[in-house]
């Protein structure tokens, strides 16, 4: 009982980062036991009429891994870079460029099977994509951001999502191609993102809404007495700080994307780093 009162209390204090890896740690443990049946019923069918039985598995697939070095590839590439993703984007950006881009590799990877390729093919599983689209998606916020690797040395983001973008494009000469190609939708996904919040967009979004909304579909809803709400002819001083804090961060992105982020001063580091924790 110790250790399971240890792993509650580890989840409870994790990041929404180690969230995800511990869900899928815990998944993979189960996917070893009962291979056949997950796989049967929570991988990504390459079939469509497969996949309009079992719908779920757009989302589901993201959380089957069936090997060991599928799965540490994958969360080692999350633990650091999700990491560095929340630096600049918040908690609710991650769970929406992270899902969206593993449900759009997982609609693309349909697509691919259902109008272009009609040989049976292997379920599409492991959260591939959805990394591949965090790691596009920080890669495209901060090119220039450089990480030390062992036995390697300084290498700068964009070098390395220009790597992981080639090996995937070589995968596709594989008979099997279905995971390079959900790989690579994932990657435009993830650049799409990062391009788009500059504009304040954020073309996940709907993914938040969607979980709000069966979230709240489930909650109680208490009604208490009406009361009347009389607006303020004055303006919110919030939108003016929310909008002078934008103009700070984006600063701040531009200084790292022309001299690295060690050319940030410790104060901008902090104040970087207090903001992607909001």
């Amino acid at each position: 009982m110790t250790i399971i009162t240890d792993i509650k209390h580890a989840f409870s204090k994790a990041n929404i980062v180690e969230k995800i890896i511990y869900i899928n740690v815990f998944l993979f443990l189960v996917t070893v036991l009962l291979s056949k049946y997950i796989i049967n019923w929570f991988a990504l069918p390459a079939n469509f009429d497969d996949f309009l039985h079992k719908p779920w598995t757009l989302v589901s697939y993201v959380f089957i891994h069936q090997g060991l070095f599928h799965i540490l590839s994958n969360l080692l590439v999350l633990y650091y870079l999700g990491n560095l993703f929340l630096d600049f984007y918040t908690k609710k950006q991650f769970l929406n460029c992270y899902f969206s881009g593993g449900i759009f590799g997982g609609i693309v990877f349909l697509g691919y099977y259902y109008f272009i390729d009609k040989t049976e093919a292997f379920p599409l599983a492991g959260a591939s994509a959805a990394v591949t689209a965090i790691f596009m998606a920080i890669a495209t916020k901060i090119p220039r951001y450089a990480i030390q690797l062992r036995f390697i040395g300084s290498v700068e983001l964009w070098v390395m999502a220009a790597i992981w973008v080639i090996l995937s494009i070589l995968q596709i000469a594989n008979p099997e191609k279905g995971s390079a190609i959900a790989h690579l939708s994932g990657a435009i996904f993830g650049f799409v993102y990062a391009k788009q919040s500059e504009n304040g967009i954020d073309i996940g979004k709907w993914f938040e809404n969607m979980v709000d909304f069966f979230a709240n579909a489930f909650k109680t809803n208490k009604k208490g007495p009406l009361k009347t709400v009389y607006k303020s002819g004055k303006k919110s001083t919030s939108e003016e700080v929310s909008k002078t804090k934008q103009r700070k961060i984006n600063d701040i992105l531009d200084k790292i994307s022309k001299s690295g982020y060690e050319s940030l001063s410790q104060e901008e580091k902090d104040f970087l780093f207090r903001s992607g924790k909001e």
